[in-house]
This record gives C-alpha cells, sequence and structure tokens, in this order.
C-alpha cells in the first residue's frame, strides 16, 4: 500500500536531501515540502476537509521548523488530526527529546545525518499506526469531523474600534444558529466580554496557565455557560496576571476549545502579546476591524506589517472589516484595501451608535434589538464568514468531499492552490453578487456609487470643457485679427507709394490671412494718419464650431509708416 509522506522543512537543501532520500523507500509517495508550521497546519486543514482519506499518513516534522517550535507543532497535529503519525527530525536523539517527542504525540524519532534504514523503519512504523487509527475511524463519526472547530480571531486596529462588539455579535450569531460556540477573552489587560455579557464570574483563561494538559473536566471548570448557551473563557480580572498566559498556554487553550465546540471566537483587542499573536497563527479566520478614519486605517496598516514580519499571518489571508462605515465618510472600502493590502469585508458595519448605547450601557448585548441595523450587519457578517449553521458564506474553508479515487492527487492539489490563492482563497474573493446584505437590504455598493458620482459631475465636467473650448476660439480669433490687421496695414502702405488702390489692396491682404470659416465674418476698415497707414479688422468670434456665429467681435489694430512719403509730396 502507498504511503503518503509531507515532509515539513524549512532548509532548501534539507529538503532536497530528505526528499531524495524519501523517494528510495518503497510504496512511497513524497508530497512537496512545505516550509513552516502555518503551512503546514493549513495544508492538512484543507485536506482534512475533504476527507480524512485525503490526510498524508505520515508526516515530518524537522527541528528547525518556524515559527512554532516543533515539539508545539508535533502536538498541534496530534490534537487536530489524531489519523497523521508524526515523525521527529532532529539531530538529538537523548532519551528526555525523545521522552518530549512521545509526550507530545509523535510517533517516532529519526536522527541527523539521516540513515536510509532508520528512516524506513519509523516512517513504516508511523504509517502502519495511522491506517490502524483510520480503519477505527471509519465507520464512526469522527472520521468527518475534519480538523475540529472553527477559530476566527477579533483583533482592532486600535482601541475603541469596536473589535470586542463584533467577536461578541459573531459568537452570539453562530450560537443562534445552532452551533457550539465558545468565546475566548485574550485582551488579557482590559478585556470587557465579561461586561458585554453581565458576568461575574472568578475563573479565566489564567488558570489554565500553569496546567500541562488541558483535559475535558478542567475546561469545563474554567469556561463560564451563559444563557444564551455561549462558553466564555474571560480574561483575568487583574490585568497583571495576562503575562501569566504565554503562547504556549494560547495554542493548548485554544487547541482544547477547538476539539469541544464547533466555533470557537477569539478577541485579542488591540494590544499584540506572545498569546494573540498565537491565537492570530493558529485561526481559520483572522479579522481586523478598524473605522473609516485615518488614524485607524494607519494602525491597520501598521499591525498588518508588523504580522508580516513577524510571521504570524500575511496580508492577504487577512480580513479587515470596516466599523461605523458611512456612505459620506471619504474613506471607503477600496481604498482600506489598498492602504492595507488585506481582503476587505463585503459587509461593512454602519455607524448607528445610538442602536447600541442601551445594550451596551446595561451590559446586555444579548438583548439589542434584532431591528437594529448593526446587529443585521454583524449577524452578516457571521454568514460571510460561513460561521452560521447551514450557511456556505465565501469564507469557508475547502468544500467538502469524498472518494478514494482522487486521494492520491488531492495532496498535490491542494498545495498548489494553496501557492497561488493561499489557504482560503475561497475565503479571500468577493462574490459578484455581493451587494446584499444577510437580512436582504441593499448594502453599499462602492463600484455603484462611483459610477453615480461620474454621472452627477458629468454636466459639470462638460461645462467645464465647453468653457475652456470656448476660451481657446476666442484667444484663436483675436490672434487671427491681430494679424489680419498688420498684414493689411503693411499691403496698404506699399500700395500707397507705388500709386495703387491702397483701401483695396489693405482688404485683400488682410482677408488672405485669415482662414476660410473667418472670412465671413470678416469687416476691414484702411486709412492714413499722420504719414502711418493704418487698419482695423473686426472678425466674428464662434461659438463652439467655426460657422456658428455667437454675436461676439474682436478687433486687430495695426498701423505702417509710408514709405517715401515725402518724395510723393
Amino acid at each position: 500500500m502507498t504511503t503518503r509522506i509531507l515532509p515539513a522543512i524549512g532548509d532548501a537543501d534539507a529538503a532536497r536531501n530528505l526528499t531524495s532520500l524519501i523517494g528510495q523507500l518503497p510504496d512511497a509517495e513524497p508530497a512537496l515540502p512545505v516550509t513552516d508550521s502555518t503551512a503546514l497546519l493549513d495544508t492538512l486543514a484543507q485536506l482534512a476537509a475533504e476527507s480524512i482519506d485525503e490526510l498524508p499518513e505520515v508526516v515530518l516534522v524537522h527541528e528547525r521548523i518556524g515559527p512554532v517550535p516543533a515539539l508545539d507543532l508535533i502536538k498541534e497535529v496530534a490534537l487536530r488530526f489524531p489519523a497523521v503519525g508524526t515523525v521527529l527530525i532532529t539531530s538529538d536523539a537523548s532519551a528526555g527529546l525523545f521522552s518530549a517527542a512521545m509526550d507530545s504525540g509523535a510517533r517516532g524519532l529519526v536522527g541527523l545525518p539521516l540513515g536510509y534504514e532508520e528512516l524506513a523503519a519509523r516512517v513504516q512504523s508511523a504509517a502502519s499506526w495511522s491506517q490502524g487509527v483510520r480503519r477505527h475511524l471509519a465507520g464512526g463519526q469522527e472520521a468527518s469531523g475534519g480538523p475540529g472547530g472553527t477559530v476566527v480571531t477579533v483583533t482592532g486596529a486600535k482601541g475603541g474600534v469596536g473589535a470586542t462588539l463584533t467577536a461578541v455579535q459573531l459568537a452570539l450569531a453562530a450560537r443562534a444558529s445552532g452551533r457550539s460556540v465558545a468565546l475566548l477573552d485574550l485582551d488579557l489587560q482590559s478585556g470587557d466580554v465579561a461586561s458585554y455579557l453581565d458576568v461575574q464570574f472568578r475563573r479565566s483563561v489564567v488558570d489554565l496557565a500553569g496546567i500541562g494538559d488541558i483535559g475535558t473536566r478542567v475546561l469545563q471548570d474554567a469556561v463560564f455557560s451563559h444563557p444564551t448557551g455561549l462558553g466564555l473563557l474571560l480574561a483575568p480580572a487583574e490585568g497583571e496576571r495576562g503575562e501569566e498566559v504565554t503562547d504556549r498556554v494560547a495554542r493548548q487553550v485554544i487547541s482544547a476549545l477547538r476539539n469541544r465546540y464547533e466555533v470557537v471566537v477569539v478577541d485579542c483587542g488591540t494590544q499584540m502579546n506572545g498569546a494573540n499573536a498565537a491565537a492570530v497563527e493558529l485561526a481559520d479566520r483572522a479579522l481586523l476591524v478598524v473605522t473609516p478614519d485615518v488614524v485607524a486605517v494607519r494602525a491597520a496598516k501598521r499591525m498588518v506589517r508588523m504580522w508580516d514580519r513577524l510571521q504570524i499571518r500575511k496580508a492577504e489571508e487577512t480580513l479587515t472589516v470596516v466599523n461605523r462605515n458611512s456612505r459620506l465618510t471619504e474613506i471607503q472600502s477600496p481604498l482600506v484595501e489598498r492602504i492595507t493590502g488585506t481582503r476587505v469585508a463585503r459587509t461593512v458595519i454602519p455607524s448607528q451608535y445610538k442602536e447600541l448605547q442601551a445594550a451596551v450601557d446595561a451590559g446586555r448585548m444579548q438583548d439589542l434589538d434584532s431591528r437594529s441595523t448593526v446587529k443585521q450587519a454583524l449577524w452578516g457578517l457571521a454568514a460571510e464568514l460561513g460561521l452560521l449553521a447551514g450557511a456556505s458564506g465565501s469564507a469557508s474553508g475547502a468544500g467538502s468531499g469524498s472518494g478514494s479515487g482522487s486521494g492520491r492527487k488531492a495532496l498535490t492539489r491542494f498545495q498548489g492552490d494553496r501557492g497561488a490563492l493561499g489557504p482560503f482563497g475561497p475565503f479571500r474573493r468577493r462574490a459578484a453578487d455581493g451587494s446584499r446584505s444577510f437580512d436582504g437590504s441593499r448594502s453599499f455598493d462602492d463600484k455603484g456609487a462611483a459610477t453615480l458620482e461620474f454621472a452627477g459631475l458629468a454636466p459639470l465636467i462638460l461645462a467645464v470643457v465647453a468653457l475652456l473650448w470656448q476660451c481657446v476660439l476666442f484667444g484663436y480669433t483675436w490672434s487671427l485679427a491681430g494679424n489680419a490687421a498688420d498684414e493689411g496695414a503693411r499691403a496698404g502702405a506699399v500700395a500707397a507709394v507705388r500709386g495703387d488702390d491702397p483701401a483695396s489692396a489693405c482688404a485683400d491682404a488682410a482677408r488672405a490671412h485669415l482662414p476660410s470659416a473667418w472670412e465671413g465674418s470678416f469687416s476691414p476698415s484702411c486709412g492714413t494718419s499722420g504719414g502711418v497707414y493704418q487698419a482695423h479688422v473686426e472678425v466674428d468670434v464662434p461659438l463652439f464650431l467655426p460657422g456658428f456665429d455667437a454675436g461676439w467681435h474682436v478687433s486687430g489694430d495695426a498701423g505702417a509708416a509710408q514709405e517715401g512719403g515725402e518724395d510723393a509730396e
């Protein structure tokens, strides 16, 4: 039977050597290596979404994989994808590390430098274990369980943009649709989830900080069961204790919640620390809440760049939510999208704080009126993210599917899709028919608004262009009149000296230097004054096009000295 093997190794040279060695193993089918922990988890999640049979039998994790430490990554894989056998590749083959790797869920350990016999034995052992687990799960409900619950993080670009309100309403919307939902408050210094839902509970996420293995009983003791059906894991009442929640604790807590609840919503606040950075990295959907003002958009840009520098999450894998939106604001969704480099949710939250004030002041956000446009928009956002039971939002991950015939090609196909679109390509696409919100009301369409604005400005633009063109015609006619008068005066002065008719010579010369379209409105006046032959020419200014008389006139005057005048006298 063919064994599919997925290497997770960051070094390109080491990856080539490992792939070459795997290719020599009997019945082995190596996949393209993934270069970091995020890529590994994303790839496995997409494969598990189709079927448990699409997952590789063996995952090889190099000790220097990042940014998540190798043992933490192995534990995460074991928790989310129990049917995958994980093998650690390390230069430290000591008994202590072997014990730690087994505790994390690894099925074997291979020392460096790699040897064919040792690698073959560990891969075969892990593959046999994986196949046994899959046979055990084949008839059970867990076989279609995929990677566990969906994790959604909500981060504010800065304080006061509405991140906590958004997180609470997303959780309430998912729960109202029939899903089991946990709401985790990782705004460790100033979390307000308890205030929004009128909760007084002594336990918090800090109580899980010193526990190595968070079981079901331990999690139940720390989670508050809210009357709405939400499971609340709150921030500590003493903000200074937030330092006890490290990135390792956050990973363990989120993994435990993911395995128990269908949807896990995490309020990450606005300040980045190890705990909420780990949450954003592990999230299936990472939301960044921003308001349409310069300060908030700049803060969002800084946040996205920091995530990218720290390899937490790429900009294109982040969904920005515009809160307090108004058609009158200068900053609209397309501008936010260009500045931050993220995708902006189709659903925007209107600026209607008066609808929220009573519920916020009472601390009972669950009692917010269903007719509230803010609530309707936030629940529409939940549908867009695919958090509602039975909803197929554009933000949902890869669609479900089955069939072992495509199992051998699925891993390569998903890795190729990830390179082109990222792990949540469908999530980041804008639907072509996204002009209607969840409740059926018409939402603001940026392209339509731009078209309407341009249509409104079109008459003004045309009027300005016409005025400028008429000014050009006026100036051009004035220059023609001046040139014709100058030529007529010279011709008249020469004709007077020669004894010819100076008036006729003046008029003929002036007319000859006018374009045909202006000749019909030409009116000359020539004569002598004090030894100077003078010409006066009047020409009509056309209206928009030559030949259309506007009733406006311009004149040109010129004079030329009569050469030889004294001899003639």
